[in-house]
């Protein structure tokens, strides 16, 4: 039976088919132009901007997965605006996402344009606009054509998988309850290996969407950080984006990948960053990704347009105590800092947060499945949260929206401290906690 929330009701459409269409371009970066922490050598995998249109009712939802490090501010709202111009909805019904790969690109026009303003190129070691706004309009014009030859569907199937050996948890407490060391996602101390997986969401959930018994597109979700080793000078997917690949080879379905909740999560307990790992990691996901899709063509719920619902809300989020307006403009301004870029990151995203300018957080229903998405890198005990609220419904969740305001910590998270809770990585406040976990808790509409 089909569960009905305020604001995501289905409206009795149940005749009208559901349409679905997909897209995929190359979103790699250019040689010589910079990536999240190094110029461009070479691609060593594509890098892949990922799609999905479906049309329903309300007008379409357009969902997108970039391998990129993230998409903050004006980013977000450059992508959001074209992509919704071209497929004829609003910009509040498209959800753009980074897989938070490390080579590979960032794209935040906000930044970009305080740069400049203080005398600094951003295409020489931040990002190149330019290609950015290449990216952003090709994407637009691909949506348009998902648009227009989208498929109606009947069915939306509903699988997990568990994924072994790849997830673990980042922050290791000592016996004060704060984080005695930090498992990066590649960790050659073996006695730092050696500690548990800790908290983690071991499963990939994943929803195909039939045409009858014909597949015609995958959405999947898992959350742990994407790096096996990186700062090579080559753009990677890295293993999600290999594993995603090889499931669109072996099923021949449109496959969009989103990352979950994995700012505290990494693959460091199973990960000593040997470049032989990468495939092994996306040999494990990719296994997760096929019991996951088994689970799915065996779990079909007949879907129609009246069945899909979309609802978003708007937060401003707190931010952190260490962002000081005149202490960032000042940094900014002084061409003898080495910090420069990250004080313009840090004063965009202030001033946001000055002017009460709202991050949407989103839910798509589909059927019984409810699909979150959220900004920056979240920890995994919002994802988890998220599905305790809901036990009777498939919840999903993407992170790394926009990507402004960081590393996004629980409460306790914040006295624990730990380089994710740290200023250098987090520019939210402890109480991001309340202001997120009310937004979630409103789109499940919990009690209900």
């Amino acid at each position: 039976m089909i569960l009905a929330l305020a604001g995501l009701a289905p409206s009795g459409r149940a005749d009208e088919p559901l349409r679905v269409g997909t897209f995929d371009i190359d979103a790699s970066p250019p040689v010589g132009t910079p990536m999240a922490y190094d110029p461009t050598a070479g691609v060593q995998d594509p890098l892949h901007c990922k799609g999905v249109v479906l049309i329903g009712e309300g007008g379409p939802v357009v969902l997108v997965a970039v391998d990129w490090i993230g998409i903050a501010n004006d980013g977000q709202t450059a992508f959001k605006e074209a992509i919704a111009s071209a497929v004829g909805t609003t910009a509040d019904r498209v959800a753009v996402h980074a897989l938070h790969q490390h080579d590979a690109p960032t794209c935040d026009f906000t930044v970009a344009e305080l740069l400049v303003a203080h005398g600094i190129d951003p295409s020489d070691s931040y990002f190149d606009p330019d290609f950015a706004r290449e990216v952003i309009a090709r994407a637009a014009e691909a949506a348009r054509e998902a648009k227009q030859r989208a498929r109606a569907v009947s069915h939306v199937g509903l699988g997990e998988g568990m994924v072994e050996e790849v997830a673990s948890n980042r922050r290791i407490l000592g016996p004060d309850g704060k984080v005695r060391v930090t498992r990066y996602t590649a960790c050659r101390d073996p006695e730092v290996r050696a500690e548990p997986a800790g908290t983690i969401d071991p499963m990939v959930k994943l929803l195909a969407f039939f045409d009858g018994d014909e597949p015609v597109a995958a959405l999947s979700y898992y959350a742990t950080h994407p790096q096996s080793y990186y700062r090579t000078g080559l753009a990677s997917c890295d293993f999600p984006g290999l594993a995603r690949e090889a499931r669109e080879d072996a099923t021949g379905v449109p496959h969009v990948h989103f990352d979950g909740a994995g700012g505290n999560i990494g693959a460091g307990k199973w990960n000593d960053g040997s470049p032989e790992n990468r495939q092994i990691l996306a040999d494990r996901v990719a296994e997760g990704m096929r019991l996951a899709w088994e689970a799915a063509s065996g779990r079909r719920e007949p879907i129609s347009a009246g069945d899909l619902g979309w609802e978003a809300v708007p937060v401003v989020l707190p931010p952190g105590k260490h962002l000081v307006e005149e202490s960032l403009e000042a940094t900014l301004a002084d061409p003898s800092a080495d910090n420069r870029i990250a004080a313009a990151r840090g004063l965009a995203w202030l001033r946001r947060c000055l002017a009460g300018d709202p991050i949407p957080v989103s839910c798509l229903a589909i059927g019984p499945a409810r699909i979150l998405h959220l900004p920056g890198e979240l920890f995994v005990e919002y994802q988890l949260a998220a599905q305790a609220i809901r036990p009777d419904l498939f919840v999903c969740m993407a992170a790394y929206g926009d990507y402004a305001p960081g590393y996004i910590g629980t409460a306790s998270a914040y006295y624990q401290v730990g380089y994710e809770a740290s200023d250098r990585a987090s520019r939210v406040a402890p109480t991001v906690e309340i202001v997120l976990l009310d937004a979630i808790s409103q789109l499940l509409g919990e009690g209900q």
